[in-house]
């Protein structure tokens, strides 16, 4: 599998740029453009890349910043505009919907925010408003229906982590950096995750990036109530959950510092793969081209019918 992510290193889009983007809510290349969503009350920042085809629509990346920040912090830091550039596909880059302190977190329910509180019925609704502005992009025909993906670090890891598990009707691939989650801690053992809280209706592939320095998403498990089971447990629940017949040993990946593991041989080709920085700290330790290339790689199946 790495060696298809290394290849697809070299693939991008090579689009003439163009003014502006037909269909994209008003946003201009190499611009984020803050835009509403309808019908949500709620805007996100919509960065177009340079190479954009006004004739079809982009893949879209949703890019979810950490517990209290905000997303113009994090298409900062994360360097993902440069990516984008060189690869053709839109970032969309909302806030949290529960606002803490000078920033936000998001709403994922039945485990706390950083803050301790458990999240409401009062708070605002995330899931429903990320599958609203992914439906108005998609209906705009900014973004193509099958190639919408969602990265994130830390409590946006988890929220990408629970879109997952609540909403793979709309998503091809994910990418949690620092915040791999496969659902909520079991009540009577923190140690596992929850099996009724994370039911995806699709297999959903799966690249993870950690480091084994995290000392507030430990990878080994514990932390805070809203973390406590290991990055490998949520692996292995999501390989149990996408049907994967092999596990990958624990190897170098791109020279020293960094290894990869998981599982491949998945149904739909939806493989759950992490790449774990040795010493890397909580922060963006995503290479951001092997994450779009893994996206590249991906499409959304339909959803299997049931009788």
């Amino acid at each position: 599998m790495i060696r298809l992510l290394l290849a697809l290193l070299t693939l991008g889009w090579t689009m003439p740029a163009l003014a502006h983007a037909p269909g994209c809510v008003g946003a201009e290349p190499g611009k984020a453009s803050l835009v509403a969503m309808p019908g949500t009350g709620r805007s996100l920042l919509l960065y177009l890349p340079l190479r954009i085809s006004a004739k079809q629509p982009a893949p879209l990346v949703l890019l979810l910043h950490g517990s209290g920040g905000n997303g113009r912090e994090i298409l900062e830091h994360s360097h993902l505009r440069e990516t984008a550039d060189r690869n053709g596909f839109i970032i969309a880059v909302p806030d949290g919907g529960i606002a803490l302190a000078r920033g936000f977190v998001w709403n994922i329910p039945g485990v706390p925010s950083v803050s301790g509180q458990m999240p409401t019925q009062g708070d605002a609704d995330d899931v429903a408003f990320l599958g609203k502005a992914i439906d108005h992009l998609v209906a705009d025909r900014c973004a193509a229906p099958d190639q919408v993906f969602v990265t994130g670090i830390s409590g946006g890891g988890r929220m990408a982590s629970w879109l997952a598990c609540v909403d793979a009707g709309r998503i091809a691939a994910i990418a949690p950096v620092v915040g791999l989650r496969a659902g909520n801690p079991l009540g009577d053992d923190r140690t596992r995750p929850d099996p009724a809280t994370c039911r995806p209706s699709r297999p959903m592939p799966i690249l993870a990036f950690a480091g084994d320095a995290d000392r507030t998403n430990p990878i080994t498990g514990g932390g805070s109530r809203y973390w406590q089971y290991s990055m490998r447990a949520a692996e292995a629940r999501w390989a149990e959950l996408n049907g994967c017949r092999s596990a990958v040993p624990s190897r170098p990946v791109v020279g020293d510092g960094i290894y990869e593991e998981g599982f491949t041989g998945c149904r739909q080709g939806a493989d759950v793969l992490a790449r774990v920085t040795i010493g890397g700290t909580h922060d963006w330790v995503a290479d951001n081209e092997v994450l779009w290339a893994f996206f590249a790689a991906h499409r959304r199946h339909p959803a299997p019918r049931t009788h």
